[in-house]
């Protein structure tokens, strides 16, 4: 009888296969965190810890929290060739924290341990969350290494920036153990799918920018966020690097993404603007305020029963992507596929997908992702549905795609704009 997913007995489906590599650095105690969030959301994980994690977290402790026995050497059970099954019967390997040295053992094809050579027979999804300091992060030998590691499909979290050992402060903190097992909770959900934005750079901008008044009041708009933030991960989840410019949201940054915050809609335009410029796809799903005051108020804007309500004079934003797109064809070089998102509402002038046919034309944009917004029906919440509109040698193609949760259709959009990129590169 096999206890496989969908198997034809009616069993039980197989709970996935975890293999969880623990290197040895002080990062390690929150492995046991992770740990527990993927055993009790179902998850079968098998713990292979580095000699050296063993000096911060005992062999016991992760025994009794994954329900099995723990080795760091080749040379426990060699009836049953560990260095080879664990790999290979994995659904994914995770190694977290991972070290500048098991980085760098893993980029150079080393099987000097138990987790360096599961790591070479590993057929499945890697899911790799450094953790280090700053300069060893930072260090050109390092940066290699992950560059190569991407190159073959593994995917590799860029640290945390917060509060390390000591006194020291930076970019180099593992990400937290929940969004860490975020990110492989998708990577499972994808299974053996190849990666097919490895070693890709992308540029994503989500949530609300916010356009001052005075010092505490904003003019603003009901973006969450979760769109472009599950863009974010699902482009991490297919090997991209993902550099998210973030404006104001709801929830908080996937893990293992580069993170450039922003407030106004200017910083937003310099900080996708500066990116851009090496990026493979840019997506623009924040929701950008297309007007800001003319003026900002020095001191708070005081309410008395003697004066009328003051009067705001707006001027226009720039079009950040519209820019883009005129960018692209001054440098000539072909540049980044640009998708933008149009939150729009059907009036007397046209149905939604009329006034997102103007505004894929005017734009000249790749893709353009539509969404219905009348009576608030998508900001904040988790489902939606959208139409994706592709522009190409004249023609408007339209593509609705399935309803469902954003980060299932997060998934849907990136189908699409890989299609588009295949597309694209054909003779």
């Amino acid at each position: 009888m096999s206890d496989d997913a969908g198997s034809v007995t009616g069993g039980p489906a197989r709970r996935p296969r975890v293999v969880l590599g623990v290197a040895g650095g002080i990062a390690a105690y929150k492995a046991c965190t992770l740990l527990r969030l993927l055993t009790e959301s179902g998850h079968d994980v098998r713990v292979v810890p580095t000699a050296a994690a063993l000096e911060f977290v005992g062999a016991a402790t992760w025994a009794a929290l994954s329900g099995h026995p723990v080795s760091t050497t080749v040379w426990d059970d060699v009836e049953q060739v560990p260095h080879v099954r664990l790999g290979q019967q994995a659904d994914l390997v995770l190694v977290a924290p991972a070290t500048a040295d098991l980085l760098a053992r893993a980029a150079h094809g080393r099987a000097d341990d138990l987790l360096a050579a599961t790591l070479l027979t590993a057929r499945c999804p890697v899911l790799v969350a450094p953790a280090m300091h700053t300069e060893m992060w930072l260090h050109p030998a390092t940066q290699a290494n992950v560059a190569t590691l991407r190159a073959r499909g593994v995917v590799v979290l860029d640290p945390a920036t917060g509060r390390l050992t000591g006194a020291d402060t930076g970019p180099g903190r593992l990400p937290e153990p929940d969004a860490i097992a975020s990110v492989a909770r998708r990577l499972l959900v994808r299974g053996p799918a190849p990666l097919d934005l490895a070693g890709a750079h992308v540029v994503i901008s989500a949530g609300g920018t916010r356009e001052p008044l005075d010092p505490v009041r904003y003019l603003g708009n009901r973006s969450s966020g979760r769109q472009g933030f599950a863009l974010a991960e699902s482009a991490l989840a297919r090997g991209a690097r993902v550099t998210l410019v973030a404006a104001h949201a709801d929830v908080e940054p996937p893990a293992g993404v580069e993170v450039v915050r922003v407030s106004t809609a200017l910083e937003l335009r310099e900080a996708v603007l500066a990116a851009a410029k090496e990026a493979a796809v840019v997506v623009m799903a924040a929701a950008v305020a297309d007007f800001r005051p003319d003026t900002v108020a020095e001191h708070k804007i005081k309410k008395t029963d003697a004066e009328d309500a003051p009067t705001i004079r707006l001027v226009r934003n720039p079009d950040v992507l519209a820019e883009l797109v005129t960018r692209r064809a001054a440098d000539g070089s072909g540049g980044p596929l640009i998708v933008g998102f149009a939150a729009e509402t059907g009036d007397a002038e046209g149905s939604v997908l009329e006034h997102a046919r103007h505004k894929l034309a005017r734009k000249g944009c790749d893709l353009l992702v539509v969404n219905d917004v009348s009576q608030g029906q998508v900001f904040g919440r988790t489902r939606t549905e959208v139409t994706v509109l592709s522009g190409r040698g004249g023609t408007v193609t339209e593509r609705p795609l399935p309803p469902g949760p954003k980060d299932e259709v997060a998934d849907a959009v990136w189908d699409v704009i890989v299609a588009r990129l295949g597309a694209d590169a054909a003779p």
